[in-house]
């Protein structure tokens, strides 16, 4: 009963959208930031209308935001960019895929990410994404499902976790002889990757203290590393200062001892808890994301040439 409201209202939503929606937009030019912060609301002015859980991720329309990213690898930093796109879907537990037709009785709410990152070193591009896909209404649990893949000019990685009963299945496929493909089974644990999801969704639910955690599955294939579990300690801090928001705000803290690798991701205490930066430490070198602009909107619809002004709303180069 719960998922039928919910579709209906989405439903009801989207067809007054339409109806309000310019074929066009406007030009793509500099001046024209005023008409898309009219036209495209932020997640601020979205959560002063939608306050609620409930109603704010189920409107029909995902979160998409854009940050200045600063990636670390070959011992510089590469200038790029990184989206995280929000949004909820219904979810088949049994095969672990978006349920997109037919009824089933046993589909979940799900919150998923969509995280991707672009930059180069160098001549060559990378290009990043992973994928979470988190239960989003209660009873919650950890989350369910990770895929991510990793390209650029030698060839693709592919790794993808599911959460069964008789523990974490896990495959991954590289280009690299050391790692080629593998497929095993590991004793349950808690992803790092599912960290985001869980943050948006309630943040006080996050398991702190010293755990075994999967690290995120782009730092366990660029830095070569096995895909386990690795003693970890989480830390949830509020009131926090940093270099890459310019005001207080809480963060979650994961860090890894024994890989000399630490992770913080900084967002606001206040529902919908949005993502302004992060940064992730190995050693000496140091990646960084600001969040520079931030838009909701029903961006699956949007796939003409005509539409191509929403990435310049987003400050999108790549």
């Amino acid at each position: 009963m719960i998922r039928f409201l919910l579709r209906t209202s989405v439903l009801c939503f989207l067809a007054a959208g339409c109806q309000d929606a310019s074929p066009g937009g406007p030009a793509a030019t500099s001046s024209t930031s005023n008409v898309y912060e009219g036209r495209l609301p932020s997640p601020e002015s979205f959560a002063e209308q939608y306050p609620a859980f409930d109603s704010y991720w189920y409107q029909g329309r995902a979160e998409v935001t854009r940050y200045a990213l600063r990636q670390a690898r070959y011992g510089g930093q590469h200038d790029g960019e990184a989206v995280l796109v929000f949004v909820t879907e219904d979810f088949l537990p049994g095969p672990q895929v978006k349920q997109e037709h037919g009824e089933s009785p046993d589909a979940i709410s799900v919150l998923k990410l969509n995280a991707s990152r672009r930059f180069y070193t160098g001549i060559y591009p990378y290009t990043l994404m992973t994928s979470s896909f988190t239960p989003a209404l209660e009873p919650r649990g950890p989350t369910l499902k990770l895929s991510s893949t990793i390209q650029e000019w030698c060839g693709n990685v592919y790794s993808q976790i599911n959460r069964r009963d008789g523990g974490l299945q896990a495959v991954s496929h590289s280009y690299f002889q050391d790692d080629a493909d593998q497929k095993t089974t590991l004793p349950i644990a808690r992803l790092e990757d599912g960290i985001w999801a869980q943050i948006r969704i309630d943040p006080s639910a996050i398991p702190i203290g010293k755990q075994e955690l999967i690290p995120a599955l782009d730092y366990i294939r660029m830095r070569h590393k096995a895909l386990r579990a690795y003693p970890a300690e989480v830390t949830r801090k509020s009131d926090v200062k940093t270099d890459l928001v310019d005001h207080s705000v809480a963060a979650v803290e994961v860090k890894y001892p024994a890989l000399g690798r630490d992770l913080i991701i900084y967002y606001e205490p206040k529902f919908p808890h949005v993502i302004q930066a992060w940064e992730e430490n190995v050693g000496p070198q140091r990646t960084t994301a600001v969040r520079s602009r931030a838009i909701i909107d029903d961006y699956w619809h949007h796939n003409a040439p005509s539409d191509s002004w929403y990435r310049d709303a987003l400050g999108l180069t790549h």
